[in-house]
């Protein structure tokens, strides 16, 4: 069986920017998918299988964990029928890094989901609807929660408003202020189009951002450099961090009250370009 990409499998998740979502029942795709560029893969049981097609993708998914491949899953809502199937499944297979639980509307779904898998497994809490968006406070601080992912797409239809940043601002402030009460990393945001271009999940990345949200869902291997890139430090941050820690390091006066900020966010900076490979990018 093919090794995940070795970048992306040493990365922490809690540091992922992009996270693909593979149909479970296209087996085809994993492998590529795998040892593509996304800093976190899941294969996805939910929302792209067709109901008769539930069981033998569930079946493709364990097989292809217990034989070397490592990924997320994302399984049905807890008021799914197929939701005891997919933690039954889950429970014991090897390469399962955790789970994004669909539907997340209430802290008990994910802390009774995370007790039916593996101890320590993480769960990823898909906000989907408006009451999954009041409630994600709550979610956040719920044992077995490990980050907070927006549903956009199906948040759009319970809502019934449009795709313009503005209409989903409240929504994706809720989650980052959630994450940080519940003492998460940064939420992830939802995808732009499986057919987007590179101009526009960059200008899509930029709102993530500035909405304070760190990951992103991808439809699409095809972009997951893009939002890597639309999700990392700039070149421009990159070199003010590199210049400024540079004259710390040689005896650089404090100067003011903003300094130790400014040279804590540099720090910050470094840190993320260590992880991410961009000093030599």
């Amino acid at each position: 069986m093919p090794i995940r990409n070795h970048r992306a499998a040493a990365l922490p998740a809690k540091l992922s920017r992009s996270w693909l979502l593979i149909n479970a029942a296209q087996q085809e795709d994993f492998a590529p998918g795998l040892a593509s560029e996304a800093d976190s893969v899941i294969f996805d049981l939910e929302a792209s299988v067709p109901e008769d097609a539930k069981s033998s993708a569930r079946e493709s998914v364990v097989a292809a964990l217990n034989d070397g491949m490592t990924a997320w899953v994302r399984i049905s809502a807890t008021t799914s029928e197929h939701w005891e199937d997919d933690v039954s499944a889950l429970s014991g297979v090897r390469g399962l890094r955790g789970v994004m639980l669909a539907e997340t509307e209430a802290p008990e779904q994910v802390t009774y989901t995370a007790m039916r898998l593996r101890a320590g497994t993480p769960v990823i809490a898909l906000i989907e609807s408006a009451v999954g968006v009041e409630q994600a406070t709550a979610v956040a601080s719920a044992p077995g929660t490990f980050r907070l992912a927006f549903g956009t797409n199906d948040f759009r239809k319970d809502v019934g408003v449009s795709d313009d940043p503005t209409a989903l601002a409240y929504a994706r402030s809720k989650l980052a202020i959630a994450s940080r009460v519940g003492g998460l990393p940064g939420a992830i945001d939802g995808p732009t189009a499986a057919d987007a271009d590179e101009e526009a999940i960059a200008e899509a990345c930029r709102v993530t951002q500035s909405m304070g949200m760190t990951g992103k869902l991808s439809l699409n291997r095809a972009q997951v450099d893009s939002v890597n890139r639309g999700l990392s430090p700039s070149d421009e941050e990159l070199s003010w961090a590199r210049e400024l820690i540079d004259a710390h390091e040689k005896g650089a006066s404090i100067g003011d009250g903003s300094y130790l900020p400014r040279l804590a966010r540099a720090r910050k900076i470094a840190s993320l370009a260590d992880s991410y490979g961009l000093w030599n990018a």
